[in-house]
């Protein structure tokens, strides 16, 4: 379990709702008389071990209160103390967020037990449902227990006592989170900062000597991670061309062959050759050969290792980054991967052994749990790791780009994994299998592989036939209607501009696609080229790769072949205005936005540029060296948008993991007056150079790519 940040979505938190009945209402004499516990896990409350103690108070119950919760003198009798308590509780909260109702009084009440008993006291970051519900509804008239569960139509049984109370708690946060969500209150600091935002009722809890019943946001302190594991693609450390032997060779040559070559491991396949689907192959260890040595004696080594070799195999793709070949290695406690192109067929192998290098004292971080998600819930629980993991690279001095890259191999993850729960949903449903072959496409940022934190859903189907409409065209947009659904719980929003496989201009078959793209590139409308932005930068991460490949290169052959259309998209990109009269940033509540005056016009010239040249590149950094090579522009030009591209999301990657931790809905502004001198004049500097885009991307719109020939002296 990782422990809970600001950026942890409320879906995927991992808590403990408690109350305590105590002797009376005043904190500094209470003493506690019982505690009741229930775990959750987001909106899947896990109740099966809930802790129910009674508590010696050391001292008689009062008559009035035992008339309340019921607890009297006798039943205490013989009960442990606050302090054996205390530490049992401690072990049952073990690091997660503490709820419950009105929980300032019950953490004050804590606080001055611990104290009494000596015992060191830490407040326990932790949330209060009464005021979630008066943030949710401030006219709400009562904010008690009982009143709050009945406008969520919750029974409560066993009311005061401190199970049957903390229970209530629980499935009131349960019942809260789907109605916070629709407000844009999705992670524990967003909801801290809703909650810190209601001062007349913390003001009346303060007069009353509660404790604040809610945790300030903060910026966790920097994770330890390894930059190997984030700087090199699995491709750098694999061992290539795998060895494969024939199905049919007998395991005695394999492990001759094994011995000869210095290695523990074989791919078996029937034409024993690389290169083809993961499917074909199984694959067989040492190890493998002396368990069938150890059951069968010797003649074991007469069996053709076809006959127990192990399928299917465990892969990775070889574009992946070293930190998920990690992952996956621990998280199905294996000590080979099978690598594979993009695709699927066997290119590699990656073992423990080439991961050696790696610092044993350094956190990866980023694990697999992207891949066997079976809920939203754990879903969000992964994709929440990614904000700690970018603030750490960031100070690692980690190039953005590379970042930026990591973000969008999590994007992808989860939106492949959307895909696939998404199928099985359909499955359930009773919709049947997918009705043709199809692709899941991301789109824009993702896509190029230039994500970052702000990232909402970008994406698209292209399936192999149908028409708009069509059984096959429902089904997939039913299909693309879970994808959202699950990609908006799991932490990734709903496009704003609607740019998702639900909507029908971001769906359709090979052939529907085909005749969109070249309307979009004939006829240029404003509108055509915003989708224009996105569909460019297209990567499949779901399905038939094939079907992606036929149409990005189909899209780039009529761009490529439509000057007109390259002409419009360089027009488009207009010069944006970033400082003021007097030369200061132009702010927006203290804030200039990046996006608009720094990375879109680089960004919108790679990518016209790329078009305008036949540079197949999706990302902005290969587009831009792609131009290079071809001899397009001057190498001080493009040079400085590289520069500048990494520059600009390293600041705004920088921000967005602040203020995902301080409860700051995430933007693409950063805020300028906590940069230092430095950074300040070289932001200025950047975006001085980038006011001369659109002026360098029209002087290149017609330039001739140069030969080695035509460029030498």
């Amino acid at each position: 379990m990782n422990p809970p940040t600001g950026a942890t979505p409320l879906i995927a938190l991992h808590a403990v709702a408690i109350d305590t009945e105590t002797t009376g209402l005043d904190t500094t004499t209470a003493r506690i008389v019982q505690i009741g516990a229930v775990s959750l896990f987001g909106a899947e409350k896990i109740d099966d071990a809930p802790l129910d103690l009674l508590v010696d108070p050391g001292l008689p119950i009062p008559e009035a209160s035992s008339k309340i919760h019921g607890i009297t003198d006798p039943m205490v009798k013989g009960a442990p103390k606050f302090a054996v308590a205390a530490d049992t509780l401690k072990d049952y909260i073990a690091g997660r967020i503490v709820i419950g109702h009105s929980i300032g009084f019950d953490l004050t009440v804590l606080e001055h037990e611990s104290r009494r008993a000596h015992m060191a006291w830490q407040k326990p970051r932790s949330l209060c449902v009464r005021l979630l519900a008066a943030a949710l509804r401030p006219g709400l008239p009562d904010l008690s227990l009982d009143a709050i569960a009945t406008w969520l139509g919750i029974s409560i049984t066993g009311r005061h006592s401190a199970l049957g109370d903390a229970r209530a708690a629980a499935e009131i946060f349960v019942a809260l989170i789907p109605k916070l969500h629709q407000r844009g209150i999705r992670t524990l600091a967003e909801a801290e900062v809703a909650c810190l935002a209601l001062r007349a009722e913390l003001e009346s809890g303060d007069r009353a000597g509660w404790v604040e019943p809610v945790n300030r946001p903060a910026i966790p302190a920097f994770q330890v991670v390894d930059p190997f594991a984030y700087r090199n693609r699995v491709s750098d450390v694999m061992g290539q061309p795998p060895v494969v032997v024939p199905s049919s060779a007998q395991a005695r040559d394999v492990i001759t062959e094994m011995v000869s070559r210095r290695i523990s491991t074989a791919f078996v396949s029937d034409a024993g050759q690389p290169g083809r689907p993961l499917a074909e192959y199984g694959i067989v260890t040492e190890r493998d050969v002396m368990r069938q040595i150890a059951a069968g004696g010797d003649s074991a080594l007469d069996l053709t290792v076809g006959e127990f070799a192990s399928r299917p195999l465990v892969s990775i793709r070889a574009a992946a980054f070293v930190y998920r070949a990690i992952g996956r290695m621990d998280r199905m406690n294996i000590r080979h991967l099978a690598v594979h192109d993009e695709r699927g067929n066997l290119t590699g192998i990656v073992s423990a052994r080439d991961l050696l290098k790696l610092r044993a004292s350094a956190a990866v971080n980023l694990d697999d749990a992207l891949q066997d998600a079976a809920a939203p819930a754990e879903l969000a629980a992964a994709w929440a790791t990614l904000p700690a993991v970018a603030r750490a690279l960031v100070a690692e001095d980690i190039d953005a780009r590379i970042i930026s890259e990591i973000v969008s191999e999590e994007l992808c993850a989860v939106t492949r994994r959307a895909a696939v729960l998404a199928e099985r949903e359909m499955l359930a449903a009773g919709r049947g299998a997918p009705p043709c072959p199809y692709a899941v496409l991301v789109l824009g940022s993702g896509g190029r592989g230039e994500s970052l934190l702000a990232a909402d859903q970008d994406n698209a189907i292209v399936f192999a036939e149908g028409e708009p409409g069509g059984e096959n065209d429902l089904w997939f947009a039913a299909l693309g209607e879970r994808i959202a659904d699950l990609l908006d719980m799991a932490g990734v929003p709903y496009c704003k501009g609607g740019v998702m496989a639900k909507t029908p201009e971001f769906r359709g078959s090979l052939e529907v696609w085909k005749v969109r793209v070249a309307d979009w590139v004939r006829h240029s409308r404003p509108q055509d080229l915003l989708n224009v932005d996105i569909f460019f930068d297209m990567r499949a991460v779901h399905g038939d790769t094939a079907l992606s490949d036929a149409l990005f290169d189909h899209a780039c052959d009529l761009g490529h072949a439509e000057p007109s259309f390259a002409k419009m998209l360089g027009e488009s990109i207009v010069r944006g205005e970033p400082f003021t009269l007097l030369g200061g940033f132009r702010h927006e509540e203290g804030r200039i936005d990046l996006k608009k005056y720094g990375l879109f016009p680089i960004v919108a010239a790679a990518r016209t540029l790329a078009i305008r040249h036949d540079v197949r590149a999706r990302g902005t950094k290969g587009r831009l060296q792609g131009l290079l090579e071809l001899g397009i522009g001057g190498d001080a030009d493009i040079l400085s948008w590289l520069t500048g591209h990494s520059f600009l999301l390293s600041l705004m990657l920088s921000q967005q993991t602040a203020d995902l931790n301080e409860g700051i809905p995430v933007s693409n502004r950063i805020e300028t007056g906590k940069l230092d001198h430095a950074t300040r004049a070289r932001l200025k500097s950047v975006l001085k150079t980038l006011q001369h885009v659109p002026e360098v991307v029209r002087s290149l719109m017609f330039a001739t790519p140069q030969t080695e020939a035509s460029i030498s002296p």
